[in-house]
């Protein structure tokens, strides 16, 4: 018999730490080789960790509710005779790629000359750093933050508290103290409660939501553009061949695929909407990953994201499509399937509306929300004169960061999709 180390394994890009919230298995219980063990929540997605090997449990390292790092052994298993990855070989194949790529990351935050010599140099996630740079808190207060993950670690929720703490303890500003600095950080007024209201707690995923939200207004300058595409050619094809495509593929064609198609081939036309801001740096991105906003059934929402979308068929963006929207209302998302996004589509249009200014996603420079298709009277141009006809309509919001984004190349990008939508040809196969 032999101990072996169960791993966190790596969550996808730019995720550094991940929360236990259920233990599958207690010590003592069997585990089958790839059987999920434990399920962890990120600030991305809440997954599941298989175990690599079979064996029995024999001690959890981490416990429900506190925090680990990738790379970082959560449970010991006892296993049968000698294991490939032991204890040793596992923490160095595990750990050792991640320690070389985030090693200037990882580096503790050194504690300036004022800071309290009885606090020794920590550790701290790049998150909790960022978060620390964007609202201003020296070293010093870091090494003061009581932290509540494992070994006293400063977590995210720790340091957003301790930022909802000291903003709340400075007096409100007035209209004579009010200035370009305190106008840009406001702080919102405690909001009333009368008898019959009903208090409801935001979960995990919602708070996530709603600090994302907040920092993609702050980080970027939001500018939307509009405009009407005639998707009837499209809608006429999708009524002709719909029977024809499940019967022959299995899948159900919507209209999602099609408008992921033209916004794909816009983004070849015009790449400089493709890209991520880095400081002072634009980011050219080499691959087109399509994020598709979906609704879940809790109210929440999740955005699965379609690698190298330019490189798939009609057929297999279907099935992309309808694969991911499938696991996505059923929470069996990989934290892969939701990273990497480089452009995002939102379709506003399956709850009836028209038109939207959707926020766009960090660290992505723009978004498109699709409206509801509608029937209306147009003028068709025909060799014979124009004539008034029942047409399909449907708006487009384009919304971009206007500081890399300007509106020639915002406007433009959103009437090619539109041009792709409209010239949509016939005679696609199914």
């Amino acid at each position: 018999m032999s101990d072996y180390k169960l791993i966190l394994p790596s969550m996808g890009e730019g995720v550094m730490e991940a929360t236990v919230i259920n233990w599958l298995k207690a010590p003592g219980d069997t585990i089958e080789e790839d059987e999920a063990v434990v399920e962890i929540a990120t600030d991305k997605v809440d997954s599941e960790v298989p175990s690599p090997v079979a064996g029995q449990l024999k001690e959890i390292l981490v416990s429900v509710d506190s925090v680990a790092q990738i790379g970082e052994a959560i449970a010991i298993l006892e296993v049968e005779g000698e294991v490939q990855n032991t204890t040793e070989t596992t923490e160095t194949k595990t750990e050792t790629p991640a320690v070389e790529i985030v090693s200037e990351l990882e580096k503790p935050i050194k504690e300036n000359s004022t800071s309290n010599d009885s606090y020794p140099e920590r550790f701290y996630s790049p998150l909790v750093k960022s978060i620390a740079k964007t609202e201003g808190i020296s070293a010093e207060e870091l090494s003061r933050m009581q932290g509540s993950g494992i070994a006293g670690r400063v977590t995210k929720e720790d340091i957003l508290k301790f930022v909802e703490n000291k903003k709340s303890a400075k007096p409100a500003p007035t209209s004579k103290t009010l200035t370009k600095s305190t106008t840009s950080q406001t702080i919102a007024a405690p909001v009333p409660v009368v008898e019959g209201d009903e208090i409801i707690e935001m979960d995990r995923m919602r708070k996530i939501i709603a600090q994302n939200m907040v920092d993609a207004k702050r980080i970027a300058p939001h500018v939307t553009s509009f405009i009407e595409a005639d998707v009837t050619g499209i809608v006429q094809w999708r009524n002709k061949h719909k029977d024809e495509f499940l019967k022959k593929h299995g899948q159900k064609i919507t209209y999602m695929p099609i408008f992921i198609q033209a916004i794909a081939q816009a983004i070849k036309d015009f790449p400089m909407i493709n890209i991520s801001v880095s400081g002072e740096q634009i980011i050219k991105k080499k691959n087109i990953n399509i994020g598709m906003a979906a609704a879940l059934p809790n109210g929440n929402l999740i955005v699965p994201v379609i690698k190298n979308a330019d490189q798939y068929s009609l057929f297999g963006l279907t099935a992309q499509v309808n694969d991911l929207a499938h696991r996505a209302r059923e929470n069996k998302l990989k934290p892969h399937e939701i990273q990497g996004g480089t452009y995002t589509i939102t379709n506003i249009g399956s709850f009836g509306n028209t038109l939207g200014t959707p926020i766009i996603p960090q660290p992505q420079v723009a978004i498109l929300a699709v409206g509801a298709i509608i029937k209306k009277p147009a003028v068709i141009e025909t060799p014979l004169g124009d004539v008034i006809g029942i047409r399909h309509k449907m708006y487009l919001s384009h919304a971009y960061d206007h500081r890399v984004v300007d509106g020639a190349l915002g406007g433009m990008f959103v009437q090619r999709v539109a041009q792709y939508l409209e010239n949509f040809d016939p005679n696609t196969a199914v």
